[in-house]
């Protein structure tokens, strides 16, 4: 059976990070809060812009935002080698419900960001979760620029409108724009 899925049609939920032993069992980390709520029958693979779908054998989730997966037909570590870095996706429909008001950073994604200063920063592209803190990447005047996102930052934000308004300090998008 050939399974077919878009882009638009799956969520992001991580990357293959390497290969652990011989019998083709691999490392995920997880990018999507919420993986342990998730249903690992099958994972769609970006193989060169087409999601490719991997039938899972095995699960096994950590608490430190990883898991080691097996698939069917890969039992040996030459048949996995070609998922190393590779990001890993699951079907919409397989998205956990979320409570009514519930909103993460990873939400502002595809925002306007507007600076209560410098207006207008631009969409935002990537939002991306480090240990400390939720980091947004908009391109602003031609330069891909990084700022936190924190309750600090943000003034405000209109779901409906998409727009994120934000008091950046003063000079944090210069260390970008200087050359």
């Amino acid at each position: 059976m050939q399974i077919i899925m878009k882009h638009e049609e799956a969520f992001y939920i991580g990357y293959v990070t390497k290969t652990r032993g011989l019998k083709g069992e691999v490392q995920v980390f997880f990018e999507f809060d919420e993986y342990e709520e998730l249903d690992f029958d099958v994972v769609f693979a970006d193989m060169n812009g087409k999601l490719v779908p991997y039938f899972v054998a095995s699960a096994k989730l950590q608490a430190n935002k990883t898991g080691y997966f097996n698939f069917d037909d890969a039992d040996h570590i030459d048949k996995v080698q070609p998922l190393l870095k590779k990001k890993l996706y699951l079907p919409l429909s397989q998205m956990p419900e979320r409570e009514e008001g519930e909103f993460f950073y990873t939400d502002f994604k595809g925002y306007l960001a507007i600076d209560e200063s410098l207006g207008e920063l631009g969409e935002i592209l990537e939002v991306n979760e480090y240990p400390q803190q939720f980091v947004a990447t908009v391109m602003y005047k031609g330069t891909e620029v990084l700022f936190p996102l924190n309750e600090d930052f943000i003034v405000e934000y209109d779901q409906d409108e998409k727009i994120l308004t934000l008091s950046l300090p003063e000079g944090l998008l210069d260390v970008y724009l200087e050359k």
